[in-house]
C-alpha cells in the first residue's frame, strides 16, 4: 500500500486505475463529459466514506470537463478532509485556477500565496504560473510576470541570473537590474 494522503493508506490498484481513467480522458469529447465523471464516481464509490480522495478526483473531473464551479466546493472539501502532500498541492493549484474562472481571483491569490514558502518540489512551477494568472486577473500583471520570470530562470540555458534580477525588479524596484 501506498500512502497518497495523510491518513489514508490507498491501495495501488485503485491508483492505476484512475490513472488509466485519467490517461483515457481524451476519448471523452465534450459531449461525452457525464461519461467520464461517471466513471470516475465510480472509482470513488470504492473508497472508504470520508476519504479526501474522492472528492479530490471528483473535483478533478468537475474541472476538466468545464466546470470550475462545481469543483471548488469539491477542492475544499478534499482539503478538509485532511488531502496533503502532493495531491493537497495540487488541489490548492487547481482549486486557486477554478476561483480565478469563477471570478474570485483574490481567494486564489490568498490559497496560493502560502504555498510560496511550502517544501519545494516539481509543483513549484505551477504553483507560480496559477498565482500569475490570478495576479492578472487583479490586474496585478507585474507581480505575475515577475513570478512567471522567476519560476523559468532557472530552466535557462543561460541568463538565468539576469533573468532572475529582472523578475525582482518588476515588484522591487530597488533590486538592481542586470
Amino acid at each position: 500500500m501506498e500512502r497518497v494522503c495523510e491518513g489514508d493508506p490507498m491501495d495501488q490498484d485503485w491508483e492505476n486505475r484512475v490513472s488509466a481513467a485519467w490517461a483515457s480522458f481524451d476519448d471523452y469529447p465534450e459531449e461525452r463529459a457525464a461519461e467520464f465523471r461517471a466513471l470516475i464516481d465510480g472509482l470513488v464509490a470504492e473508497l472508504p466514506d470520508g476519504s479526501p480522495l474522492g472528492p479530490f478526483e471528483q473535483a478533478c473531473a468537475w474541472d476538466s470537463t468545464g466546470h470550475s464551479d462545481r469543483a471548488v466546493p469539491l477542492y475544499r472539501e478534499a482539503l478538509a478532509r485532511g488531502l496533503s502532500g502532493y495531491k493537497g498541492r495540487r488541489a490548492k493549484i487547481q482549486m486557486s485556477s477554478s476561483l480565478r474562472n469563477v471570478g474570485r481571483a483574490e481567494e486564489g491569490v490568498a490559497v496560493l500565496t502560502p504555498e510560496l514558502d511550502a517544501p519545494s518540489d516539481e509543483l513549484d512551477d505551477a504553483v507560480r504560473a496559477a498565482l500569475a494568472l490570478c495576479l492578472s486577473s487583479l490586474g496585478r500583471d507585474r507581480e505575475g510576470l515577475a513570478l512567471v520570470l522567476g519560476a523559468l530562470a532557472p530552466h535557462l540555458p543561460r541568463y538565468q541570473r539576469s533573468m532572475a534580477n529582472y523578475a525582482r525588479a518588476l515588484v522591487e524596484p530597488q533590486a538592481q537590474e542586470v
